[in-house]
């Protein structure tokens, strides 16, 4: 199985990189987060017109005709970015939602018993009757709770996955960036033997989790998908944190952005569903090739 991108996907990635740079920089990302529950709906066509929402529908109704292992690099690429908006649920609705694909409708949708961009979205998706605002520990995600938890499409599943990847990988190196260039008693932070174990447990979750979330991306199993969202939660979570770690108290400040990658992780570990959903299927695989 070939887990490494090659040579179009990498070109792929790399254009995302440089659309996200340009138009989602440091200044749009504060920018964001003081206008909270505002979509940049100029970004979001532009997002359109690059082939993000119709990456994957068939070139025979408009659009790029990629598949998953393409998906999933770009989607890292808004992992990285932090960048807000139902971009998911957008990008399932390409083909099905008139205006979606070209980013010209803004499609939420009821994941994980929670609703994202509820508000600001032209279209809906799902059963959200009995809707209730919820305070979002995310400024830059708006969410409403649902009473009920419907099913997943791993496909969303895993996209998320890829964007807990790519927050995992950016916290990952804002973290080795740091250790290189603050000095604390005359030397660099990270000749110290507690922040090097820091960062290299970062760098192995964060490889562990890559190599699992390329790999469902191929094979496209639900189990693997669903053992791809664990190892992404817990690498994007637990290297948010040891980042802010490796920061110290500026972590938290707003000139930072280390805090807001924290955030969003939590935010994301529900919309796939509780935890223990994902973990009781893997049990029950595992129990299942036992006997």
């Amino acid at each position: 199985m070939r887990l490494q991108l090659d040579k179009d996907q990498r070109a792929l990635r790399d254009g995302v990189r440089e659309l996200l740079a340009r138009r989602f920089g440091p200044e749009a990302l504060r920018d964001a987060v003081e206008r909270p529950g505002r979509l940049d709906r100029e970004l979001w066509r532009e997002l359109g017109a690059a082939g993000f929402f119709a990456l994957r529908l068939p070139e025979s109704e408009g659009g790029v005709g990629l598949g998953l292992p393409e998906a999933v690099p770009v989607f890292e690429e808004a992992g990285r970015a932090l960048l807000p908006g139902p971009l998911v649920a957008t990008h399932l609705a390409a083909g099905r939602v008139p205006g979606a694909a070209e980013g010209d409708t803004v499609v939420a949708a009821a994941l994980g018993g929670l609703l994202e961009w509820g508000e600001a979205a032209d279209v809906v998706r799902g059963d959200t009757a009995g809707a209730v605002p919820l305070r979002s520990v995310d400024p830059l995600t708006p969410l409403h709770r649902l009473p009920g938890a419907a099913p997943v499409d791993p496909v969303a599943v895993l996209l998320t996955a890829a964007e807990q990847l790519g927050g995992a990988e950016l916290t990952c190196e804002l973290a080795v960036q740091h250790a290189r260039t603050r000095e604390q008693f005359g030397r660099p932070i990270g000749a110290f033997q507690a922040v090097q174990h820091l960062c290299a447990d970062m760098l192995v979750r964060t490889r562990t989790a890559r190599a699992a979330v390329h790999a469902a991306a191929v094979t496209a199993d639900p189990v693997d998908v669903h053992a791809a969202r664990l190892l992404a939660d817990e690498a994007a979570v637990r290297n948010a944190r040891d980042c802010l770690q490796v920061h110290g108290g500026m972590g938290f400040t707003w000139e930072f952005e280390v805090h807001l990658h924290l955030k969003r992780a939590w935010v994301r570990t529900r919309r796939a569903g509780p935890a223990t959903e994902s973990e009781e299927l893997l049990a029950a695989v595992l129990l299942k090739g036992k006997t």
